[in-house]
């Protein structure tokens, strides 16, 4: 009996041990307004989360983030390069900063967009900020190379091809 307990528990902790940061859903078509939700699942090596960074791919627009209540929501926006007045872009990067979200509880952080026209992957690198520590979600698969395969795999969202009757 002891060491059916032991070997659920291993696999229970190489389980958690392995969660990722992803995006729920993971698809939708181009050309389509999308609300993905970036999932934390733990801390980092047992502490708390109080920051996610998501830089956000270009060819998004219409971005907002969801209202966390606890958290403060700060943009850096893409400044458009162009003469006379200056003009704030879509933005590059969300952080929410807040919790402290403990390490045995998750919690998602929504995005609402427009996706591009056009099928294809994009990535949300983004930055779990700990209250000791931090985990860099920023690696993206290589051709060929499957996410799961990655260490510490970037979030991302399938773009499919648009939906009959969109444009």
């Amino acid at each position: 009996m002891r060491k059916i307990v032991i070997a659920t528990l291993l696999v229970i902790g190489s389980t958690v041990a392995h969660a990722h940061i992803t995006s729920s859903p993971d698809n939708a078509p181009a050309n389509s307004h999308f609300i993905a939700h970036f999932t934390v699942p733990h801390g980092c090596a047992g502490s708390p989360t109080v920051a996610l960074r998501i830089t956000l791919p270009s060819g998004l627009s219409d971005v907002k983030p969801e209202h966390k209540p606890g958290w403060k929501i700060t943009m850096k926006r893409y400044k458009f390069s162009s003469p006379g007045p200056q003009t704030l872009g879509s933005p590059e990067e969300i952080e929410w900063r807040g919790g402290p979200l403990p390490n045995d509880e998750y919690e998602s952080f929504g995005i609402t967009m427009l996706l591009p026209p056009k099928a294809e992957t994009l990535y949300f690198p983004t930055v779990q900020i700990c209250q000791k520590g931090q985990t860099r979600w920023v690696n993206i698969p290589a051709q060929g190379q499957q996410w799961h395969d990655v260490k510490d795999p970037a979030p991302f969202v399938r773009v499919t091809a648009p939906a009959d009757g969109a444009r």
